[in-house]
């Protein structure tokens, strides 16, 4: 098979293979966008998952959908240690253009992105020199006494109002997309929380929608207690067989070429329905074939190929930022659930390692930092990475 061709490859098509199976997801975001637009009160969104399940690439589908429905829409990735207000800024600046485009009145666009500049400068410590200074790269004067207290949750209450009043202005709502959201920092998110809660006891025309690991929830409930009441949890999953196969069908369709069954069975067996494995695997395939359709033999000839690429770039990136503590953590995980996606207990760990439960402890706390673990349920660990533990099994140290 042409490999220029290839609809697996990062980019190709119009609707990535990730994207399948979730229809369900797409139409409730759809209800929230009319109901938010119409005035009435919505939750804003949280989605929760592991890696490879394909969250950021629905978020970045959320995000078009807002778009196409005239919303101000602005998407950003959280970082460990990196405050808000930049990222933050940069998004809502994204957004206000988008509304800015439909607004007829220029002076009450600039008078909402002078409050925002004022937001953003307050990123700047106060100490910092002229030169050293970031500058947000909005042309217009800060505001004076609006969201530039530098308590960001009484400036993020304020500046989501006068955001969300300008999109009210034109009839539509803004949309704040935030991956990674387990990563915003315990002041910010604690912030971002309050700020909801405001919007949504007036009914302003602003929603989150937040994508994260599955224990994004209790960071969410730790920050803030009613945030239960704040969000709607959505839990993305694999892939069912049936979208599995239609994840390798339909791209393979647009180019117009075929996968006998037993391609999709094995094809299934090796990304256990993962989105991003259905991807890896199909790409290998399909630059395996020799002719068309693509056989189970060109998956088998392939898959070492697969693995060879995610060893390095899903797995390995990720075991490389662990230290050797953390990765003798990884191995005993590994050792006691067989490789199997199954959470284990910390107990069980430190009997596994020999060592006592809290001598264990900052390792533990700096892989869920990290991204690597987190905490199924108390006492609970396990992997955020689908086959993360067949992979340390198989690996050679």
């Amino acid at each position: 098979m042409d490999p220029v061709r290839n609809p697996f490859a990062p980019g190709a098509g119009q609707r990535p293979p990730e994207l399948a199976g979730r229809d369900k997801e797409v139409g409730a975001f759809e209800v929230v966008l009319e109901r938010v637009a119409r005035g009435r009160p919505e939750r804003s969104l949280v989605l929760t998952g592991l890696r490879g399940v394909g969250k950021t690439v629905l978020l970045g589908e959320l995000r078009s959908m807002a778009v196409k429905r005239g919303w101000g829409a602005g998407k950003i990735e959280a970082r460990p240690e990196a405050g808000l207000r930049r990222p933050l800024s940069a998004a809502l600046h994204r957004a206000i253009r988008d509304l800015a485009v439909r607004h007829r009145a220029p002076d009450r666009v600039e008078a909402v992105l002078g409050v925002l500049k004022a937001f953003a400068l307050r990123a700047n410590p106060e100490d910092a020199k002229l030169r050293d200074r970031w500058q947000p790269g909005i042309d217009v004067p800060a505001a004076v006494g609006r969201a530039d207290s530098g308590d960001i949750e009484i400036d993020l209450v304020e500046l989501f109002t006068e955001v969300a009043e300008l999109a009210q202005d034109v009839g539509t709502g803004v949309a704040l997309l935030i991956d990674e959201m387990q990563d915003v920092q315990a002041d910010d998110i604690s912030a971002l929380c309050a700020a909801c809660h405001e919007l949504s006891q007036s009914g302003a025309p602003l929603v989150v929608v937040g994508a994260g690991l599955p224990h994004l929830p209790a960071v969410l409930s730790a920050s803030k207690s009613y945030s239960e009441r704040l969000f709607r949890y959505v839990r993305i999953d694999r892939l069912s067989r049936e979208d599995a196969d239609r994840a390798v069908l339909a791209p393979v369709d647009r180019e117009e070429a075929g996968i006998e069954p037993e391609a999709l069975d094995a094809l299934f067996d090796a990304s256990g329905g993962y989105p991003y494995f259905i991807q890896a695997y199909g790409k290998a395939a399909w630059d395996a074939a020799p002719a068309d359709p693509i056989t189970a033999m060109d998956v088998a000839v392939a898959a070492p190929e697969a693995d060879a690429e995610l060893a390095v770039g899903f797995f390995g990136s990720r075991y490389e930022r662990a230290t050797p503590a953390e990765r003798e953590y990884l191995r005993a995980m590994a050792e006691l659930t067989d490789g199997k996606d199954a959470g284990v207990n910390t107990a069980q760990v430190a009997d596994h390692l020999g060592r006592k439960p809290s001598s264990l402890s900052p390792a533990r706390d700096s892989l869920i930092k990290k991204g690597l673990v987190y905490s199924a349920e108390r006492g609970q660990i396990a992997f955020t990475v689908p086959h993360f533990g067949r992979f340390l099994l198989g690996r050679e140290d």
